[in-house]
């Protein structure tokens, strides 16, 4: 009888589970069991994050590999940089405007001093001193229309873009161009409600060729035979969040997840290492996706060669080469998430990884596994197999 290797993981995914325990508030069971680790590995990475955070540090391998560097550095400078972190931090809070740090520059010059203000506040001198020679002036026309661009943005409800209010502000005499109405939604903080166009990043060559290899099969025979991945956008109030999501198909289980604000190769292959790690690194493994440039990346297909994981891409242009993803994402945006996306970005990524671990993968019936979850589904072939082996 063989003695089984134990398993390792990288930090980065060990301090992704603990941030789930620790930061999310979910239960040491519930991550558990999502992930398919143990409670008793689940509950020393929490309480090792937990340690770490208040400055004790354990004898175990640290979360990140530069945790302790980075502790003993950030130990040096937090009194020489205290008071810039303070302001740092507020102005960027507020998505400040330039003349808004001219603004807090001039507050603060007295105490601070002009050229260390202008460095926090990423300013050039040059440009600061050219705003105080050149005081704004107070135009009333130019008062009478943000007025009523105002009024007509909060008749609207806040849905109202740049093109909707020129129309508007024409009926009540103001003739403005859109880049007018434009610069001054800006100027005021107005964001419209309807979502802006997205636009996917390009690549410029082609990819090498990679068969379709899959084929629309989508009923693997058991677990961690085929996975599939794609990355979809939710509006977060400001900027587009991006996730990406690894699909197991057997039981159409989502074993890794991403979230950032690029869609970019770090973003994929953070899922990809994530369902890796969390499935135990299986072997004879096919992925499949669709022709982005962040799955034909050199980095992406690296990582997959370095996991021994064969690559599969749709045709181009074919979605419903890759539908189980497509539907994925379906279900999601229609029952869970607000029908005007999020808030904020911190808002978004709590509630995906709810609608993941806390409903999808545990409780969400699905027609594919004639009204099983996912996870119970998985649960059943696993009872099977097992009742078959020892039977034989």
């Amino acid at each position: 009888m063989t003695k089984q290797s134990r398993p390792t993981y990288s930090p980065e995914f060990r301090l992704e589970v603990a941030q789930q325990v620790v930061d999310a508030g979910r239960s040491i069971r519930d991550v558990a069991e999502s992930l398919g680790l143990g409670k008793s590995t689940v509950d020393k990475w929490a309480r090792q994050l937990r340690h770490e955070r208040n400055g004790n540090l354990s004898s175990a391998t640290p979360l990140t590999p530069d945790q302790i560097r980075i502790r003993e550095l950030e130990r040096k400078l937090r009194i020489l940089e205290e008071d810039n972190q303070i302001f740092k931090k507020g102005f960027r809070s507020l998505d400040a405007r330039l003349d808004q740090r001219f603004s807090l520059i001039h507050e603060l010059q007295e105490s601070k001093g002009t050229a260390r203000l202008c460095r926090l506040f990423e300013v050039h001198r040059s440009s600061y001193r050219y705003w105080l020679s050149h005081p704004p002036k107070t135009h009333p026309e130019r008062l009478r229309v943000i007025a009523e661009m105002k009024r007509w943005f909060g008749v609207s409800h806040g849905s109202a873009g740049e093109r909707s209010l020129v129309t508007m502000l024409a009926t009540s005499g103001y003739k403005v161009s859109r880049w007018l109405v434009n610069k001054l939604m800006k100027q005021e903080g107005l964001i419209s409600r309807q979502l802006p166009t997205h636009k996917y990043a390009k690549s410029e060559k082609e990819h090498l060729s990679i068969p379709n290899t899959l084929a629309r099969q989508f009923k693997p025979k058991a677990p961690d035979q085929v996975w599939c991945g794609d990355v979809t956008y939710v509006w977060t109030g400001k900027k587009w969040l991006y996730l990406a999501v690894v699909l197991d198909l057997y039981a159409r289980k989502v074993v890794g997840w991403a979230t950032s604000n690029s869609p970019d190769r770090e973003l994929t292959k953070k899922a990809l290492r994530m369902a890796f790690e969390s499935r135990g690194k299986p072997k004879n493994l096919l992925f499949h996706s669709d022709q982005g440039c962040h799955y034909t990346s050199k980095a992406f297909r690296q990582l997959l060669w370095r996991y021994g994981i064969r690559q599969s891409l749709s045709r181009r242009g074919n979605c419903w080469d890759n539908s189980p993803m497509e539907r994925f994402f379906r279900s999601f945006k229609t029952e869970w998430m607000p029908r005007s996306g999020y808030h904020d970005f911190s808002s978004a990524v709590h509630s995906i990884t709810e609608y993941i671990i806390g409903y999808y993968n545990r409780y969400r019936p699905h027609q594919f596994n004639e009204g099983l979850s996912p996870l119970v589904a998985e649960q059943k072939y696993q009872k099977t197999s097992k009742a078959v082996a020892s039977f034989s």
